[in-house]
């Protein structure tokens, strides 16, 4: 029987990769966008994946919608990647954060419950719910203590989940990422902005990049290889929550430091500007992936230069204004 995947959240970076990953072990995938007309395809079509992907339109805040795609399309999986994402955004809109994020998982499990309990379930937890804690690495037993809305927003839906898989024995899979990035980062993210605004400089187009905290720490690894973990925890017999992430964690200061010298950019022309600064930020972030690589056989193999190097590479060679 031809295997059948969900994903909302299909625009963005994970979305796209995990489509890749998906149509290549011969599932069909449909997209779950909020609207077709306003949705940017871009890294769908960066990656020649577009016309191989059905899209639908549905609002995640909407039980009835969701139960319509469901009976539509029978799927054997869901990976739910929708989420207002910003941190520096969640401080602005709290309300409406901590609305989509939560309401949005339980209308899915709630669907899955009431219309078929096998469907396996994917969430894309974050280590922002981690917040600052008292011991590194990371584990899956740390506790949380979240320090913006967005981060609490994340708990509060990892939380459903693990209540849903525990009181309805559903298939629910917690993937909580650390920082990941490729190049189809949004330019809004930090390292993609580092790397965007230094080739600016490089070509003349600008004359500083403006950054804010620089000594905090974290934990960055590249999106292909994140997604293929989250492939592998949806095939397995158990479903589980799995911290995905590097095992160690860099300064700012020094991916902003290392860009600049590989492109050749004057370092004075890094400005850090203490308006860019977060009300609440974590000064050191990392996690123990020991759990994953134990029951998944899933390892991390980059360093932060391999991945800065090819970060680099793929926006030298797609650069436009």
């Amino acid at each position: 029987m031809k295997k059948v995947a969900i994903i909302t959240g299909i625009t963005g970076q994970d979305g796209a990769y995990l489509s890749r990953l998906l149509l290549k072990n011969d599932y069909t995938v449909i997209g779950l966008v909020r609207s077709k007309s306003s949705s940017s395809l871009r890294g769908l079509n960066y990656l020649n994946l577009a016309s191989q992907i059905v899209l639908e339109e549905c609002d995640l805040t909407d039980l009835s919608q969701i139960l319509r795609i469901l009976k539509e399309y029978n799927p054997t999986e869901i990976y739910n990647l929708a989420a207002q994402s910003s941190v520096s955004l969640s401080f602005a809109q709290p309300i409406g954060t901590f609305q989509f994020n939560t309401l949005s998982v339980f209308n899915l499990l709630e669907a899955i419950k009431q219309f078929n309990p096998l469907i396996k379930f994917y969430q894309a937890s974050s280590s922002e719910m981690f917040g600052e804690v008292k011991h590194l690495p990371i584990t899956e037993d740390t506790e949380f203590h979240p320090k913006s809305p967005y981060a609490i927003s994340k708990a509060a839906a990892h939380w459903i989940c693990v209540n849903y898989r525990e009181s309805y024995n559903l298939f629910v899979c917690c993937g909580i990422l650390f920082n990941h990035e490729s190049h189809l980062r949004t330019d809004t993210f930090f390292v993609k902005k580092v790397i965007r605004e230094a080739i600016k400089i490089q070509k003349g187009l600008s004359d500083q990049l403006k950054v804010g905290n620089l000594d905090i720490k974290r934990d960055i690894g590249y999106a292909p290889e994140y997604v293929e973990a989250m492939f592998k925890m949806m095939q397995q017999p158990k479903a589980d929550s799995y911290l995905i992430c590097t095992g160690s964690s860099v300064s700012l200061k020094y991916i902003v430091e290392y860009v600049f010298t590989k492109l050749e950019v004057p370092t004075h022309k890094i400005v850090v500007d203490e308006k860019l600064f977060r009300p609440s930020e974590i000064h050191d972030i990392y996690g123990s992936n020991k759990h994953i690589n134990t029951s998944l056989n899933w390892e991390y193999n980059h360093t932060i230069e391999t991945l800065l190097d090819i970060l680099v590479e793929e926006e030298l060679q797609n650069f436009t204004v």
